[in-house]
C-alpha cells in the first residue's frame, strides 16, 4: 500500500486552503493509489480531483477539488520521488563508484539505476532495472526523453561489461520505446580494447537505426582512478585511441547529417583534448544536446566568453585573480585569459591546474577535485585578491567538496576570499571583471572574521 506523507505545504496553494499540514498523509487521488511522483503528477492533471487524506490525528477526509488543468496542489512530499530510490543491479567493469576510496560519505557509494531519475535529473540508466510495467508507464505517461547507458549493442559483450546476464536482453526495451515514439538519448563509455574499434562501429550503426526517436549518442572515455585493486584491468584512452575514436565518430556524423540533418553521435571534449585536436565548430553539436556528458562544454564556453567580451569596452581596472581548475580545462582558460588581457591589461589572471592526487592523475576534470588537493597545491602559490572556483567542484546546492571540506574551511586555510562561478561564459567574464550584478556567484571571506 502506497501512502505519502506531506512534509510542506506551499503558501497560497490549494492544499493550504484545504488546511492540510506537514504530517498529513495522501492516501489516494480519484480512488487510485500512487506509487511515485509520476502517478501523482499524472492524476493531478484532471480538473476535478477527489483527494483522500489521513490527517496526523488519524482522521480520513475526502476532499473534492476543482482546479485549472495545469494548477498544482502545492504539496511537497518527504521524498521528492515519492518512493525509494532503486539501486543498480549491475557490476559494470568501468563503474566509477567501485573505484572510490573507503571512508567517504555514505551517499557517494550509492549506485542508482532508477529510470525515474532519468526524467527528473537527466541520469543515464541501463534498462536492466526496469520491468515491463515500468516501460508501460513511461509510454502511458508520455515521459521523455529517457537517457540510456548503452555502451554496446552486442548483447553478449554487454552482459560482460555490465556483469549482468540480463543486460543483453534489456536492449530489446529499446525497440519497445522506439515503436512507442519515446524520445531517447544514448551514452557509450568507451573502454579501449573492449567496446572500441569494430564494436564501436557496429554500436553506432545499430543505434542509428533508432533515429529520429533516439536523438543523440555521446561517447565518453572510461574514467580510471587509482583505486582499482581487484577490478577488471582497463587501459586509459591514449592519444592514438582518441584519434581513432574521433575519426570513426566524424565519419558517422557526416553520414547521419546527410540522411537525417543531425550529427547524432558525438565524442566528448576529453577525446579532442587527448588527441590534441581543435574542438568541433558549434554547428556540429546539434544544439549541445549532450552537454551534461561533457560534449561541447569547451566550445560553448569559448563561444559565450568571446561573445560577452566583444560587448565590453577595455579599461584600466586592476587586480589579481586566481582560478583553480582541473588539468583538462586549464589550457582553454589560459586562452581566454589571454583574450581578456588584451582589453583589461591591469587585471592579472593566474590559472592554476590542480592535479588530482586524491583519485589519481588520470582524473583530470574539475568536478572530481577535492578540497584537500586544492588546499595542498594552492598553499604555496601567490593567489592575489580572490580565488575563483567552478561550481561543479561542489555538492549540488551546497558549499561542500567531495571530501566534505567546505568552501569556508578552504577559504580560511588559504586566507583568501573564494567566489564560486557558474559555467556560463558570461558569468566567467563578469567574475574576472569583478562584477557582482547578474553573476551567480557566492563570496566567502571566513578568514576576515578571525579575532
Amino acid at each position: 500500500m502506497y501512502e505519502h506523507k506531506i512534509c510542506r505545504v506551499l503558501p497560497g496553494s490549494i492544499t493550504e486552503e484545504l488546511e492540510l499540514a506537514a504530517g498529513d498523509v495522501v492516501v489516494s487521488i480519484n480512488g487510485q493509489e500512487m506509487e511515485d511522483i509520476f502517478d501523482y503528477e499524472y492524476l493531478c492533471q484532471d480538473e476535478y480531483l477527489e483527494v483522500l487524506v489521513r490527517t496526523a490525528a488519524g482522521e480520513e477526509i475526502l476532499f473534492e477539488v476543482e482546479k485549472e488543468e495545469d494548477e498544482e496542489l502545492g504539496i511537497c512530499f518527504e521524498n521528492g520521488l515519492m518512493d525509494e530510490y532503486r539501486s543498480c543491479r549491475n557490476k559494470c567493469i568501468f563503474c566509477f563508484i567501485d573505484q572510490m576510496p573507503p571512508g567517504m560519505r555514505e551517499t557517494l557509494y550509492f549506485k542508482d539505476d532508477d529510470s525515474r531519475l532519468s526524467f527528473l535529473q537527466g541520469n543515464y540508466v541501463t534498462l536492466t532495472n526496469m520491468s515491463d510495467r515500468d516501460i508501460e508507464r513511461i509510454i502511458r505517461y508520455h515521459l521523455a526523453p529517457i537517457n540510456i547507458s548503452v555502451h554496446t549493442m552486442n548483447p553478449e559483450l554487454r552482459c560482460r561489461m555490465l556483469h549482468n546476464r540480463f543486460a543483453g536482453e534489456a536492449l530489446k526495451k529499446l525497440d519497445i520505446l522506439y515503436e512507442a515514439g519515446t524520445e531517447m538519448n544514448g551514452q557509450i563509455v568507451l573502454c579501449p580494447g573492449i567496446n572500441d574499434g569494430a564494436e564501436l562501429e557496429s554500436t553506432i550503426e545499430k543505434l542509428g537505426q533508432y533515429l529520429p526517436v533516439m536523438q543523440s549518442v555521446s561517447v565518453v572515455p572510461v574514467g580510471l582512478t587509482r583505486y582499482r585493486e581487484g577490478l577488471t584491468p582497463l587501459e586509459p584512452v591514449t592519444r592514438e585511441a582518441a584519434c581513432r575514436t574521433i575519426d570513426c565518430i566524424e565519419r558517422w556524423q557526416k553520414k547521419f547529417y546527410v540522411e537525417y540533418g543531425t550529427h547524432f553521435v558525438h565524442a566528448s571534449d576529453e577525446f579532442y583534448i587527448t588527441a590534441g585536436r581543435e574542438m568541433p565548430e558549434e554547428e556540429r553539436y546539434d544544439g549541445y544536446i549532450q552537454l551534461e556528458n561533457g560534449v561541447g562544454f569547451v566550445r560553448l564556453l569559448l563561444t559565450e566568453f568571446g561573445a560577452a567580451l566583444a560587448q565590453e569596452e577595455g579599461d584600466t581596472r586592476s587586480g589579481i585573480l586566481s582560478v583553480a581548475t582541473g588539468l583538462l580545462m586549464a589550457p582553454y582558460l589560459e586562452r581566454l585569459a589571454g583574450e581578456f588581457r588584451k582589453k583589461f591589461p591591469g587585471v592579472k589572471i593566474r590559472i592554476y591546474p590542480i592535479r588530482n592526487d586524491f583519485f589519481g592523475e588520470q582524473i583530470t576534470v574539475a568536478g572530481l577535485l577535492t578540497g584537500q588537493d586544492l588546499a595542498a597545491q594552492l598553499a604555496q602559490v601567490p593567489l592575489g585578491d580572490t580565488l575563483l572556483l567552478p561550481w561543479n567542484m561542489l555538492r549540488n546546492g551546497e558549499t561542500v567538496f567531495l571530501d566534505d571540506m567546505t568552501v569556508e574551511e578552504l577559504s580560511e586555510q588559504l586566507s583568501i576570499p573564494i567566489r564560486i562561478v557558474q559555467s556560463d561564459g558570461a558569468d566567467l567574464l563578469a567574475a574576472w571583471m569583478g562584477q557582482d550584478s547578474g553573476v551567480r556567484t557566492v563570496a566567502y571571506a571566513a578568514y576576515e572574521n578571525k579575532e
